[in-house]
């Protein structure tokens, strides 16, 4: 059963996927008189929703409306665990059975809808281990980048604390200052915020050392954006310079701040700023995959 309990923003419906046997339900918002430009994929973190991307406390909030405005499909996807695949799942996947779920449901996806010029994955905390983890095992086809937000490579507190500090869901570490968000946020946030599967909560203690084995293999642009209120990580200088180091084989290694934010940026004021960033992102993955031109306009042989 879906976690959401509110209809999506106008414009957004609810659909689901095909996971290689696996229902995954999903939001959809897609341009309403142009083929898409590209379609973004929008990956909840943990104990969250594909609601997180469609906040209800403020109109400036949501990713589906706005990617729909800027010409390209935003799918937010219930990640296996969550949502309507929660009863067959119910203690949820591995990152790497994830990734493989998720992979078959995109290939459902675009063998039934126009995706523009390729996928982009959008990724928030628990979201941006999975989307990492496609990139360097399983892309899909057509994948152009990743933006990744609230999600680094070294906490900012011990690892054998991460599994318990989720359990607790701890305001601090989520949330940060409550000026950070719009009035409302917490009373309309209650319906994206589903159980979090005990798999994932095993598995968290354990990314540090997955980003190692990982980040060599991902060969598409990335970009990370750490909250100035950010408490998970730690996004020191040094620390993301290390961070930004280990992507060896991505042709692209962004890593920005967001001004005015708290880990949860999508439900904050500072939403929008950080989705029209993303969306300048993805128009530089965009560019990257245009075809060269010669002196006189035309395409060269």
């Amino acid at each position: 059963m879906s976690t959401a309990t509110r209809a999506p923003s106008r414009g957004a419906r609810r659909v689901t996927l095909d996971g290689a046997g696996i229902t995954l339900s999903a939001l959809l918002s897609e341009p309403l008189r142009t083929p898409p430009r590209a379609t973004v994929v929008a990956l909840h973190g943990a104990g969250m929703s594909a609601g997180y991307f469609d906040g209800a406390a403020h109109p400036d909030q949501s990713l589906l409306t706005l990617g729909a405005e800027l010409g390209c499909t935003v799918l937010a996807v219930d990640r296996p665990g969550y949502g309507d695949s929660t009863a067959v799942l119910p203690e949820g996947q591995t990152l790497r059975q994830q990734a493989r779920t998720l992979r078959a449901a995109l290939a459902d996806f675009t063998a039934r809808h126009a995706v523009g010029a390729g996928i982009f994955l959008l990724a928030h905390s628990f979201g941006g281990k999975l989307a990492l983890t496609c990139a360097a095992y399983e892309p899909p086809d057509g994948l152009l980048g990743i933006d990744v937000s609230g999600c680094g490579h070294r906490y900012a507190i011990a690892p054998e604390h991460v599994a318990d500090a989720l359990e607790r869901r701890l305001f601090t570490l989520h949330w940060g200052r409550l000026g950070l968000y719009p009035p409302n946020t917490f009373r309309s946030s209650a319906t994206v915020v589903a159980p979090m599967p005990s798999r994932e909560r095993g598995a968290a203690g354990r990314w540090p050392d997955d980003f190692t084995d990982l980040a060599p293999r991902i060969r598409v642009p990335v970009r990370f954006t750490f909250a100035e209120h950010e408490s998970w990580w730690r996004h020191d200088r040094q620390t993301l310079a290390d961070l930004a180091g280990r992507l060896t084989s991505a042709p692209i290694v962004r890593v920005d701040r967001q001004p005015d934010a708290g880990h949860n940026i999508s439900l904050g004021w500072a939403a929008r700023s950080y989705h029209l960033r993303a969306f300048a992102f993805l128009e530089e993955c965009l560019g990257r995959r245009a075809p060269a031109t010669d002196e006189n306009g035309g395409t060269p042989c």
